[in-house]
């Protein structure tokens, strides 16, 4: 079985938004097949030589990512020389073109990055793939021998085959669960796969193409007419900027990712409400709020705001409604053990919406006002520069198409992270001034 691509569109090095992709030779109507990928044709632990003895083994190689009996394929079939995977895996000499973050110097993510969340994130990958690699990853190799070599299979390759799995990779969604099923026994995500031509689209917010799984095979379907010499884009999913990043290495142009955020983390919340406090009364009831606050949401958790409000509402509603309780009303909410009855998640949404941030109370702005001027503070601007001001240098990058063009493509997407996620805190603040 063999891939079948429509005559209506071809792989391009010329007019995509990257360094390469697919574009329409004619026009394409919505719900037509662009191609049709046979299950054989797929790249994964199933379907590399050494499958039977990943499968034999996969007990030994069980780890937080779920990636490695992939990682371990990557590993022996990128490097030799009678790999059925050859032709596609030739396609990316030393995976010189990957350039995500984990790629970049600490001081230059620190730098350029500093209050996205990017940098914390690529430390925790680096920290996690080399403890993979060393407890799991070369045990495995050594006892095989015949198969893998740890001076040929490097820490460094294993890296590069990490991030190669990042940007390149799908996973099959997990079928629907029946509802009598207990709801409590989640499934394991399925294991990344790589899929040939698929892997050539690139993605925005706003495609026009989409990944189906069939039990034979995956096919690549039209979600909406495309014109003749158009990019065809694939999605990989709801994704800010930063995630794009992260994970994939490139940004979508401001203002066009629709699915951009910013995250405020929850230790900012608690540094703004625990501002000014006099008495050690007022201070002990605060540290007891926060303290069940705490309870109820989850470790290094952060408020989300998107676009159109907060995406995390809920958790937001609760800690501003314990944060502001007075000391009576605090008493009774721990002998109740929490309320009496759930609220309405939809006017929760609602609330905590554009449209409605303006029409919250008044200490429930206060705290969001603060915090997201807090969380501004944390780009490395500058401690003075505050709300509006925090945003102008990266504004006039953005609005100066000549001193933009002259930043590296880092540089570029740095930028692109940071000022998205600074017009949503500045928008944020708008919503809540008093």
């Amino acid at each position: 079985m063999t891939t079948e691509i429509r005559s209506e569109v071809c792989v391009s090095k010329e007019g995509t938004v990257a360094e390469y992709g697919m574009l329409a030779t004619d026009d394409i109507e919505e719900g037509e097949v662009l191609f049709t990928i046979p299950r054989p044709a797929l790249l994964h632990q199933g379907t590399t030589k050494v499958s039977a003895l990943l499968e034999k083994e996969k007990s030994s190689l069980e780890s937080s990512s779920g990636w490695v009996p992939l990682l371990l394929a990557l590993l022996y079939e990128y490097t030799s020389s009678q790999s059925h995977w050859k032709p596609y895996l030739s396609l990316w000499t030393d995976f010189k073109t990957l350039d995500h973050p984990m790629f970049w110097s600490k001081e230059e993510r620190d730098s350029l990055l500093r209050g996205t969340g990017v940098p914390e994130a690529v430390d925790t990958d680096l920290a996690n793939i080399e403890r993979e690699y060393t407890d799991v990853v070369l045990p495995f190799m050594i006892k095989h021998s015949d198969l893998w070599n740890p001076n040929t299979h490097t820490l460094e390759l294993y890296t590069k085959l990490v991030a190669f799995i990042m940007a390149y990779s799908f996973q099959e969604p997990q079928e629907e669960e029946d509802d009598d099923e207990d709801e409590e026994e989640e499934k394991a995500p399925n294991p990344p796969m790589m899929v040939p031509m698929a892997d050539m689209l690139n993605h925005v917010s706003n495609h026009n193409a989409n990944l189906e799984f069939t039990p034979d095979s995956l096919k690549m379907v039209c979600v909406r007419p495309i014109p003749k010499g158009d990019e065809v884009f694939n999605t990989y999913g709801q994704m800010a900027n930063w995630q794009l990043l992260h994970m994939y290495g490139f940004t979508e142009p401001y203002p066009s990712n629709s699915n951009d955020t910013a995250d405020i983390p929850a230790a900012n919340l608690y540094r703004v409400a625990t501002q000014g406090i006099q008495s050690d009364l007022d201070r002990q009831l605060r540290e007891e709020q926060w303290e069940m606050v705490c309870e109820m949401l989850p470790e290094k958790a952060a408020f989300v705001f998107g676009k159109q409000g907060c995406l995390t509402d809920t958790e937001l509603h609760t800690a501003l409604k314990v944060l502001c309780m007075s000391a009576e009303e605090f008493s009774e909410f721990k002998e109740n053990e929490g309320w009496e009855e759930d609220e309405d998640d939809e006017k929760i949404s609602q609330a905590f919406s554009n449209d409605g941030l303006p029409e919250l109370k008044p200490s429930w702005k206060r705290l969001i006002h603060e915090t997201a001027r807090l969380t501004l503070r944390s780009y490395g601007d500058g401690e003075e520069k505050l709300g509006e001001n925090a945003v102008d240098g990266d504004r006039a990058l953005m609005e100066d198409k000549a001193a933009l063009a002259g930043l590296s493509c880092r540089q570029q997407r740095a930028l692109q992270v940071r000022y998205g996620q600074k017009r949503i805190l500045q928008r944020l603040m708008e919503l809540t001034k008093s």
